[in-house]
């Protein structure tokens, strides 16, 4: 096996490990970061519809009371507001959804689905968290969902959501009373769930990382490359050099020139060492020559 053939084979090595660990660890970066991408908008959403239901229960409510007495008015419910405003969101950004899901709605659009049921469950019995996220398969491609407990923590709340006969009459016309009745202080009854797709930004992090290793392939080649041209001119040709000096030599031709000495390296040194034999070598043979006459 030649010089450089073991060179490139463990150069290749060298490569190869290099290149998989850089991928490896580009790629989760890589993957991470589109992770938080999705969730910083999600967190969003979930902020804005926190905003818009407190500046219901604070502006909007005691505004209508006095129609509500008459006519009940949704936009005085904070979940209505908060999903008709991401509603409008949802007409430029379709796959971006809000939901106050809800074990016991009263407005049946609330109603949890099957897996939002099993993060309201989640919330009721781990009174202590706060929030959850997770990620989920749909038909239209994956989504990261961000939820946080609706836990009745005002007794206003159960002026409508106690019994029917608590609750404003003009309510039981709208939505009737057989739901969203018998809830609790204190209780978890339902979640806000805000999903995000994770396709474009998980398609920006291959697209990426892709680029990147493309480019980490090019580099290597190219100081594999430079490495073979190094290696050729600084050892091997130098190399090669020495060694038909030396068949020469050794078949007697000893007026072979000296190896012409050039820079301070260790093939310098070799070849040094290698015209200093070569004149002891022919002195030697003149010195027994002479000593034959």
């Amino acid at each position: 096996m030649s010089l450089r053939l073991k060179f490139n084979l463990i150069l290749s090595l060298a490569t190869l490990l290099g290149i998989i660990v850089a991928g490896y660890f580009t790629h989760m970066f890589l993957q991470k970061n589109a992770r938080e991408e999705v969730l910083d908008s999600a967190r969003i959403m979930l902020e804005s519809a926190r905003a818009v239901r407190s500046y219901t229960v604070s502006e909007i409510r005691p505004l209508l009371a006095l129609q509500q007495k008459r006519q009940f008015m949704p936009q005085t419910v904070p979940a209505y507001s908060a999903r008709k405003y991401l509603n409008k969101l949802q007409e430029k950004y379709p796959d971006y959804s809000y939901k106050e899901a809800t074990l016991n709605p009263t407005n049946p659009v609330d109603l949890a689905a099957a897996w939002e049921v099993d993060i309201v469950d989640f919330f009721r019995n781990h009174e202590e968290e706060t929030e959850l996220i997770g990620e989920r398969d749909t038909p239209t491609g994956r989504y990261m969902y961000l939820s946080n407990p609706i836990r009745i923590e005002n007794e206003a709340c159960l002026t409508c959501h106690s019994t029917p006969s608590n609750a404003p009459a003009t309510m039981i016309d709208t939505y009737g009373n057989a739901n969203g009745f018998g809830w609790k202080l204190n209780e978890v009854v339902g979640a806000q769930i805000v999903s995000v797709p994770m396709s474009l930004p998980l398609q920006r992090a291959n697209a990426a990382f892709q680029v990147l290793m493309i480019s980490i392939v090019s580099v290597f080649l190219m100081i594999a490359v430079l490495l073979n041209l190094l290696l050729h001119y600084v050892v091997i040709k130098p190399m090669k050099k020495i060694a038909e000096n030396a068949d020469k030599v050794s078949m007697g031709a000893l007026e072979t020139p000296e190896l012409p000495i050039k820079g301070k390296d260790e093939i310098t040194s070799l070849s040094q060492s290698f015209n200093r034999m070569h004149r002891s070598l022919a002195n030697a043979v003149r010195m027994l020559d002479e000593s034959g006459e």
